[in-house]
């Protein structure tokens, strides 16, 4: 039996139950965390826990527990559905509110965690540079997991007509800033570079763990840079992807770098 976590209680799927007039269902006023799950326990959940508190001070939206009590009802998920390996994800909304854009004074939010199997490892993948649309580098949006991913959306369904596994999203300044479900670096003269969070790159949490752990830096990043680097890779919460060719142009020889090899083996 499938169950959730749903609003403090622990419930099957099947039972749980969203209000129609939910915000984060009619307006997509809400946040998300999606948190890797290996040995049974929620990786990094700290690091997932302090980027949802950053978007719930942001956008005004209530949060009733605790980053304590969120760790406990993680746990307590895990350990009732029995998957040491897998993808938890936890969504906030505002919750219900009369029609209309501003938000309730009295909102009183749905927070939702779901765990679901760890799908297959992502091997390498090649990437087009998305035409149809772009990221926005002023909105404060581009530094949240929101629920709107209406970009992310429109970008990979482009990269699958054009018979890519991903997209690589430019900013207003047509600078590189991320993938549709990844951050981006590149390898110049054998050090990993990623775009600053200020281009449209969104905070990712295996980025800020690259960026502490393995020598790598932020830099401004352009189309040429990237087809001019020694390798290149996406990183998310679920793993490392080498990213091996750009609209079928070659990334370095085309093959895993050394330096992408070695941030695989070392993955945590």
């Amino acid at each position: 039996m499938s169950l959730l976590w749903l609003n403090g209680r622990l419930l099957p799927a099947e039972e749980a139950r969203i209000d129609p007039a939910d915000r984060g269902f009619t307006l997509g006023d809400g946040l998300f965390e999606t948190i890797r799950v290996s040995g049974g326990t929620a990786r990094h959940l700290d690091r997932h826990l302090a980027r949802l508190g950053e978007g719930v001070a942001l956008l005004g939206l209530p949060l009733p527990h605790t980053a304590a009590g969120l760790a406990e009802a993680a746990a307590a998920l895990i350990a009732a559905q029995g998957h040491d390996e897998g993808v938890l994800r936890l969504t906030l909304t505002r919750g219900t509110g009369a029609r209309g854009v501003l938000p309730p004074a009295d909102a009183v939010p749905t927070l939702l965690m779901t765990l679901a199997p760890a799908p297959p490892p992502a091997g390498p993948v090649e990437a087009v540079i998305a035409r149809t649309t772009r990221r926005n580098e002023h909105s404060p949006l581009s530094r949240l997991k929101s629920l709107n991913y209406l970009d992310s959306i429109l970008a990979r369904q482009e990269a699958a007509a054009r018979g890519a596994g991903e997209a690589l999203l430019l900013n207003g300044a047509g600078r590189l800033a991320e993938a549709s479900v990844a951050n981006l670096f590149v390898v110049r003269d054998g050090r990993p570079m990623t775009p600053p969070v200020e281009e449209g790159a969104l905070p990712g949490i295996r980025r800020a763990l690259i960026l502490e752990r393995a020598g790598a830096g932020e830099m401004p990043l352009t189309v040429a840079d990237l087809l001019e680097a020694e390798e290149a890779f996406l990183t998310n919460s679920l793993g490392i992807r080498p990213l091996l060719r750009v609209d079928g142009r070659p990334i370095g020889n085309g093959t895993v770098g050394p330096v992408t090899a070695a941030l695989l083996r070392d993955a945590d």
